[in-house]
């Protein structure tokens, strides 16, 4: 059983060790070099992140998100967890906060896409270049309402 409770300082290494191994699972398309930047980016901030944790059963984080009001900026799951409905359960929390929700996902990801997708969001746009200016598109999606 998933529950889901607010980060602390103490969760900062273990949210950094699902992000890396999130994007090494998902993430192939990112230069080398890119993927060291942004990780150098994501030990900045990410610990001090206000983030929703999934929790298993051995109070053990294995998934995270960001929400900034109605925008969900990030939805990271341990890939040893992925397609046990930790995202799914972290997107119902959102969508319970913020039934408008928004998110970008790159473009190449397509197992993100796909996610995304089958969760009720449509495409409302996209850029040629991710936040950074790394040319990485983005897909901007909204929720629909229905899921």
């Amino acid at each position: 059983m998933m529950t889901i409770r607010k980060s602390c300082p103490a969760d900062g290494p273990r949210v950094v060790e699902i992000w890396c191994r999130s994007v090494d699972a998902t993430h192939g398309f990112l230069s080398p070099q890119d993927r060291r930047d942004i990780e150098r980016e994501v030990r900045g901030f990410l610990p001090d992140a206000p983030l929703d944790l999934a929790i298993d059963g051995d109070d053990r984080p294995v998934g995270f998100m960001l929400l900034d009001g109605g925008h969900m900026e990030a939805l990271f799951i341990d890939p040893d967890h992925r397609g046990r409905g930790v995202g799914r359960q972290l997107v119902a929390e959102a969508l319970k906060r913020e039934p408008d929700l928004s998110t970008d996902v790159n473009e190449q990801n397509l197992q993100a896409v796909g996610f995304y997708r089958r969760m009720g969001f449509e495409p409302v746009g996209r850029s040629a270049r991710d936040g950074q200016g790394r040319p990485y598109p983005l897909i901007h999606l909204r929720h629909t309402g229905s899921s």
